[in-house]
């Protein structure tokens, strides 16, 4: 054979390994230690088999402009968001130095040695000896017949997915915050109003008290109360300004940017809708689809094809170095006939004695297994409950919501019959200052359920995946070198 025949082999070799079988167990998912129903009051519906929410964009659930410009922002500059996509890109880099290993690493050299030797040790004659050499090569490349490389480079993709996964969750979780931190400052903006209404009305009630006073009319017991109910929308008006303050302080944390001027008003809670529908199919298909559900089980398979590695262990490690080139005593002679050179050297390793190390690394990793394992079924079992609260608060907040506004409506029209008994001379004016009192309460809490019930919508995209497409057709992945789920 000639040396550059040795060398086609040697490389034909090598790369026969790259399809080497692994010694990683089988996976299978495991199943979900769920029920097969969220709950008795959330029924599986026909829509629920045509589309779920994680098919449904961002974009199209969240229709407000001012909040869809807000997301936009933070997406853009969010700090959470980038060291997500930062932590993204280096697992990409780890995973792409490991899946190096399963490829030679080929060398080209130049060099020339240059000798001086006493006279008397030369067997030439000659004191300065040259000598000039130029090839390619690869050292100690491993043949991976048992798979502990291609385990190794497996564990490093499906790490790398994982920390994909991550950031898609952090980025739906992200979405969903902005969105409610909008909706808080909407609903303490309606509620501002509400009191500078309350206000107003209640300070010309006092006017009208202290003047009935003065006239010998009303009793000072009268004038107190009126006074009580302007002295608490007062302080109710100043808490709202400061929460006010600290929501968009919130907002501005998670946008990651100054608040947009022309959106520093914001808009009317009355005025946003979002999709109420949300299918949310069963458990099995939805709570798989979840980033965080995803995540944990790419970890699951990465520490499943740490066992292949751990098992490799025991068993022989082949290496080859090799090279092809040319050799001359002489610069001119470098390239003539006759001036080939070429080195093959395998080597082969076999584990005799570790003290125990191997038997320990492999029962880490079946440990670490089964850790992942419990961690991933623990993730499948909160993302349910968290699915189930949401869809069981989705019924009952609909039905509170039609209370409370009938509350409103009644606390509304009792308001009005108060006053004009009052002013007919029927009745005194503590019903007038009573029905105020109940329909500010009823109007804060009107404010209050609409603001629950559309974070409780957010919470339920959120939490069945929510934004699936609309986030997954941006990205891409490597392509996969092992075993995939």
């Amino acid at each position: 054979m000639n040396s550059s025949h040795a060398l086609r082999a040697a490389i034909l070799v090598a790369s026969a390994t790259l399809a080497a079988c692994t010694l990683e167990p089988h996976y299978e998912r495991p199943v979900a230690p769920v029920d097969e129903r969220w709950s008795p009051t959330a029924p599986r519906t026909p829509s629920d088999l045509a589309s779920q929410a994680a098919d449904i964009g961002w974009r199209a659930f969240f229709t407000d402009p001012a909040m869809q410009r807000l997301i936009e922002i933070s997406l853009a500059n969010n700090r959470d968001a980038r060291i997500a996509a930062i932590n993204v890109a280096a697992a990409r880099a780890q995973y792409r130095i490991q899946r190096a290993e399963l490829f030679p690493t080929i060398d080209a050299t130049a060099e020339q040695d240059v000798e001086r030797v006493p006279s008397s040790q030369s067997t030439t004659g000659q004191n300065i000896t040259r000598s000039y050499n130029v090839g390619i090569g690869f050292t100690s490349f491993e043949l991976d017949f048992f798979g502990r490389i291609r385990s190794l480079d497996h564990q490093k993709l499906q790490q790398y997915l994982g920390y994909v996964e991550t950031q898609r969750s952090a980025t739906i979780t992200l979405i969903s915050e902005v969105a409610n931190a909008y909706l808080t400052i909407l609903a303490d903006e309606k509620l501002l109003r509400v009191t500078q209404a309350t206000l107003e009305s209640q300070r010309a009630s006092y006017d009208l008290t202290r003047l009935s006073y003065d006239g010998d009319q009303s009793t000072a017991l009268d004038l107190r109360q009126a006074e009580i109910t302007v002295r608490t929308a007062e302080a109710n008006l100043a808490a709202y300004q400061r929460q006010i303050g600290q929501d968009r302080n919130a907002l501005v944390l998670l946008l990651g940017a100054p608040l947009p001027v022309d959106l520093a008003t914001g808009g009317d809670i009355d005025g946003q809708f979002l999709l109420e529908d949300l299918p949310a199919g069963v458990p099995s298909e939805v709570l798989v689809r979840r980033p965080d559900v995803l995540a944990a089980e790419h970890n699951l398979v990465a520490a499943n094809a740490n066992i292949g590695a751990a098992r490799a262990a025991f068993f022989p490690t082949i290496t080859l170095t090799g090279a092809f080139g040319t050799s001359s005593d002489r610069l001119s002679a470098l390239f003539i006939n006759g001036s080939s050179s070429w080195s093959f050297l395998p080597e082969i390793s076999l584990p005799i004695f570790a003290g125990g190390a191997n038997i320990a690394n492999l029962e880490y990793a079946k440990q670490e297994r089964n850790l992942y394992l419990a961690t991933y079924e623990k993730t499948i079992q909160t993302a349910f409950q968290e699915v189930s609260n949401a869809l069981l608060s989705r019924g009952t907040l609909l039905d509170q919501l039609k209370a409370q506004v009938a509350q409103e409506t009644a606390a509304r029209d009792y308001y009005r019959l108060a006053d004009m008994r009052f002013r007919a001379g029927i009745d005194n004016y503590l019903t007038v200052l009573d029905s105020e009192r109940t329909l500010y309460s009823a109007q804060q809490d009107l404010v209050n359920v609409k603001l629950s019930r559309l974070q409780n919508l957010v919470t339920l995209y959120k939490a069945l995946g929510g934004g699936w497409n609309e986030w997954t057709a941006t990205q891409t992945t490597p392509t996969a070198s092992g075993p995939q789920p």
